[in-house]
């Protein structure tokens, strides 16, 4: 599974989120990337990523979002993308999210693109 253009690279996290397969999701990152799971915390690297994106699929959620490219420099682009994710949490109860992410991908030398910074809460930090 690989991205023609930055902004398919957020169509293929949903189907791959809404598919439950991690691996999908793994192959849309660059080995050292950087993802925001949540406001405040940040990981990094394949291992990070992975485990960060697993409690997410455990949620087996239903993700749908609207994206935009804001700005592309040759092999590397800006995109947001407005989303919104249902699911079941840990506990069992419904869990509802919405948010307006940021991301930063680069062509990869197959003429692929790779997620390399992902924050899926755009840019709210805490006070």
């Amino acid at each position: 599974m690989s991205a023609k253009n930055p902004e398919e690279l957020d169509a293929l996290f949903v189907r791959a989120l809404n598919g439950g397969d991690i691996e999908a999701l793994m192959s849309l990152y660059e080995p050292q990337a950087a993802l925001r799971p949540a406001p405040g915390q940040t990981v990094q690297g394949t291992a990070a990523i992975r485990e960060a994106l697993t409690g997410f699929v455990g949620m087996k959620p239903t993700m749908s979002l609207n994206v935009k490219t804001i700005a592309q420099c040759g092999d590397v682009a800006l995109t947001t993308a407005k989303w919104e994710l249902e699911g079941t949490g840990a506990d069992g109860k419904p869990v509802q999210m919405t948010g307006q992410s940021v991301e930063v991908s680069r062509r990869q030398a197959d003429g692929s693109w790779r997620f390399i910074i992902d924050t899926p809460w755009g840019l709210e930090w805490e006070a």
